[in-house]
């Protein structure tokens, strides 16, 4: 069983409001959850601090069993501070010139080798 920690759908048409849970990756979106460990809600404005609340204890166990955090989730946590940011590489220029592979810092934006 592969466990996902992402975000399930609730509210009314045209108000979402969404749960962050923890649930098997074969369960639908809105279906059976393991654990809910914490909310999102996009309606409220940037600054207010009932916009996102997460279990930071809870969030950091599931991560450290393997759960896998989605797209979204992991933007969330990575704003939170609970997960360092992903790496990015640079590829060849699109003028056709072909160049190695260079790590950037998401960052700084320097160069890693």
């Amino acid at each position: 069983m592969t466990v996902k920690i992402r975000l399930a759908r609730f509210g009314c048409k045209h108000r979402p409001f969404y749960r962050v849970v923890a649930a098997d990756d074969k369960s639908r979106r809105d279906g059976k959850q393991i654990e809910v460990l914490g909310f999102y809600d996009p309606l409220q404005g940037k600054e207010d601090a009932n916009r996102v609340s997460l279990k930071f204890d809870r969030i950091k166990y599931w991560l450290s069993v393997g759960a896998q955090p989605t797209d979204s989730v992991e933007n969330m946590l990575f704003r939170a501070g609970l997960i360092p940011p992903k790496s990015m590489v640079v590829r060849g220029s699109k003028n056709g010139q072909q160049s190695t592979n260079h790590h950037v810092s998401p960052i700084t934006g320097e160069i890693l080798n």
